[in-house]
């Protein structure tokens, strides 16, 4: 067993007796590696953000959270190479592209077979010229949108005007390369879009937002006509097929 695999494999074996732990030694006989091998690759899942975690004393060891961690999820060589491509096409100065990057590094990791070979394939024949981007004001960002928390941010506008303002972020929007913030504005009372790169500074703050449709900011703007992407949407079962019942 390679160790890509083997990754792949601890994951799920923490997960089918999660919240259980089980210990190192319990680990390396079920592999059939040394103790320090599996020591090893746990502190790599732990590096890539794989929420495992250990606790001492009697009774201890590594145990993941379920909730934080997917279920096996079996890609056909096309889903796989379409995947591939949107990721390793995304712009590294686009929202949340060092969680891509992470994604696409775990979902390498758990694919095994044609639909591995396929996707690794293609990956490698895409190539993407970075736009350059502030870090820490897209972390910003992120933060401000993932917490819905309150933003203040300095702003450039089209005619160079500088500008300080405090906003409640609402959502992104995504229009001819560019991003954009699309937020209620505190100082201008009003929603407004702030392209993501002119955005010279941003802070992320700890007072909750006002919740605000994003629907209804974009309502009267040049963007009004924008789409919500289907991608997540849930899968429509195949006729014959009954619908999962809730949980």
């Amino acid at each position: 067993m390679n160790r890509t695999v083997r990754l792949y494999a601890l994951v799920e074996e923490l997960r089918a007796v999660a919240p259980r732990p089980l210990t190192v030694a319990a680990l390396a006989a079920r592999f059939e590696v040394s103790t320090r091998t599996v020591q090893r690759d746990l502190q790599a899942l732990m590096e890539t953000g794989v929420p495992v975690r250990t606790t001492t004393g009697r009774g201890g060891g590594w145990s993941i959270d379920r909730e934080m961690t997917l279920p096996p999820i079996h890609f056909t060589a096309d889903e796989a190479s379409a995947l591939a491509v949107a990721l390793a096409a995304a712009d590294a100065g686009a929202p949340y592209a060092g969680a891509a990057r992470t994604a696409a590094q775990k979902i390498a990791a758990s694919m095994t077979g044609p639909a591995s070979a396929a996707a690794q394939r293609l990956a490698a024949r895409i190539v993407a010229q970075p736009a350059p981007a502030d870090s820490t004001v897209r972390a910003a960002v992120e933060r401000a949108l993932t917490t819905d928390t309150v933003l203040r941010l300095s702003y450039t506008d089209a005619a160079g005007r500088g500008s300080e303002r405090t906003v409640e972020p609402a959502g992104l929007l995504t229009a001819e390369g560019r991003w954009y913030l699309i937020a209620w504005c505190r100082t201008r009372r009003a929603g407004r879009g702030f392209r993501l790169d002119r955005i010279t500074a941003a802070a992320a703050t700890t007072e909750p937002a006002q919740p605000h449709d994003l629907t209804e900011l974009l309502r009267g703007s040049a963007a009004s006509d924008a789409e919500r992407p289907t991608a997540l949407a849930p899968l429509a079962p195949r006729p014959g097929q009954p619908r999962p019942s809730p949980r």
